[in-house]
């Protein structure tokens, strides 16, 4: 019999799974799923994600179960393990081809550059197939022949070329006959760091993904332009985690926006048309981590601001991390993320901010503490979005757009409802002067006059940033 052997990674679906749709196509399917549980960490990746991962990896066992398709689990300790322990798999059921998704971070490019080396010099055909993004990197590029560097132009390609084949939905693999292969167990995870996790709020698998879809089309999507700033509102998806364990595809996000708006994805209704926008910057950054590499290095995208000499504080750094450095949306949005494993978007660019030009600390202390916090952490979303608040990225904001943490507050968070439900020192304050607590009041409350003047601060980092120009 000619096995397939479906390798599944961040792309824990079986609706619209090229991979999967293209390995039952050929023959009967064995899945493995490989957890590279010391890597991972060593990536950076902290409990809420890798419990979420887990959870999802359950969800999978038991869609593919309705399959007949036997899922084997092994642990490896890293990525160079990956090769030996899947032939040894190969070898036993004897696979006639390995079928998995492309992922596009330097280290999993590598592995799967090792896996497809190993399999080949045995005389077993792989099949890596473009899954997670409309467009393969490298497929769309400048005049010149380069990868794009700046959203707008990247966005205004993705959608002239868009056609509708690149939307379509692979197949769900019909159940195939009882293979007599039973599905190894799932180990539970290890104990691992004491970071609370969030789980009751993100329930994992595609079940609950394709839930998330439906409530957001219905309730939210058509305010989502208007109401996504303001983070005391459910006013966005809320399926960031989904999309970066693969859960739900971007297809299904954009053929149920096809559908929810007359066939278009650039026009008609602007709550759809921004959300759109969204997926597309996710995308952007997958292009950008293949065309420049050295942001997998830990590495500024503008080189020059390799030079910024950064400040080494670290009582300022820890008062960030836990919430308390004295500007109330910037410790809101941080115990948010601390004590729900998620962050709402535009906290993300008034925290990476705050800590990059206001305390003017090395975006990349920021970005780590982040994706070990994040249920949604995804290398390429997350070291994009910290290097453009750093103004060292891609398309990044220009050194002197420094968010006033309070002036922010108030238009984002008006009434001081945010912030009454994360710093509930504040909570028995007028809403309207939770923003900027004057002395008096904080003399009544237990919490920190601010660890750093606004005007000052901002002053320190253009300078800084000046610098690099002499």
């Amino acid at each position: 019999m000619a096995w397939q052997l479906m390798w599944f990674r961040s792309d824990l679906r079986t609706s619209d799974n090229t991979a999967l749709s293209r390995a039952a196509a050929k023959g009967p399917v064995i899945a493995v799923f490989l957890r590279s549980l010391p890597q991972w960490q060593g990536h950076g990746h902290g409990a809420n994600k890798l419990s979420f991962w887990g959870r999802g990896v359950e969800a999978l066992r038991d869609e593919l179960r309705g399959l007949n398709i036997p899922l084997l689990h092994r642990d490896i300790d890293d990525f160079d393990d990956a090769p030996e322990t899947l032939l040894a798999i190969a070898r036993v059921f004897d696979i006639e081809a390995l079928h998995f998704n492309r992922e596009y971070p330097l280290n999993e490019c590598r592995r799967d550059e090792a896996v497809t080396r190993a399999f080949q010099h045995q005389g077993i055909r792989v099949h890596a197939y473009t899954d997670a993004v409309a467009y393969e990197p490298g497929e769309l590029l400048t005049e010149q022949g380069d990868f794009y560097s700046v959203f707008t132009p990247f966005s205004r390609t993705w959608h002239r070329q868009m056609a509708p084949e690149r939307l379509a939905l692979h197949d769900t693999p019909r159940p195939q006959r009882n293979t007599g292969i039973s599905n190894d167990p799932l180990p539970p995870l290890p104990r691992l760091a004491d970071i609370p996790v969030g789980s009751h709020q993100w329930p994992a698998g595609p079940e609950a993904a394709a839930d998330r879809l439906e409530r957001f089309l219905h309730y939210r999507a058509h305010c989502y332009q208007s109401q996504r700033n303001f983070p005391a509102v459910d006013g966005t998806s809320e399926l960031s985690p989904y999309l970066a364990l693969g859960m739900i595809s971007y297809r299904q996000c954009m053929q149920a926006v096809l559908n929810h708006n007359n066939g278009s994805l650039g026009e008609g209704d602007a709550g759809l048309v921004s959300w759109v926008n969204e997926l597309v910057w996710r995308e952007f950054y997958q292009h950008i981590v293949v065309g420049f590499p050295d942001v997998c290095r830990h590495r500024p995208f503008q080189p020059d601001t390799e030079r910024l000499r950064w400040r080494n504080d670290p009582d300022a750094l820890q008062a960030w991390r836990e919430g308390r450095t004295g500007y109330p949306i910037v410790d809101a949005a941080m115990r948010q993320l601390t004590r729900t494993g998620w962050m709402h978007n535009r906290l993300r660019m008034i925290t990476a901010m705050f800590l990059s030009k206001h305390l003017l600390i090395d975006w990349r202390h920021g970005e780590a503490f982040f994706l070990r916090h994040l249920v949604d952490g995804e290398f390429a979303a997350n070291n994009g979005g910290w290097q453009w608040a750093a103004s060292t990225g891609t398309d990044a904001a220009p050194y002197f757009r420094i968010f006033n943490p309070t002036t922010q507050s108030q238009r984002f968070d008006p009434e001081g409802h945010f912030i009454a439900r994360f710093v509930p020192e504040l909570s028995n304050i007028d809403g309207k002067r939770r923003h900027a607590p004057t002395p008096d009041l904080l003399a009544s409350v237990d919490y920190p006059a601010p660890i750093v003047n606004h005007q000052s601060a901002r002053q320190r980092a253009l300078d800084a940033f000046k610098s690099l120009k002499t």
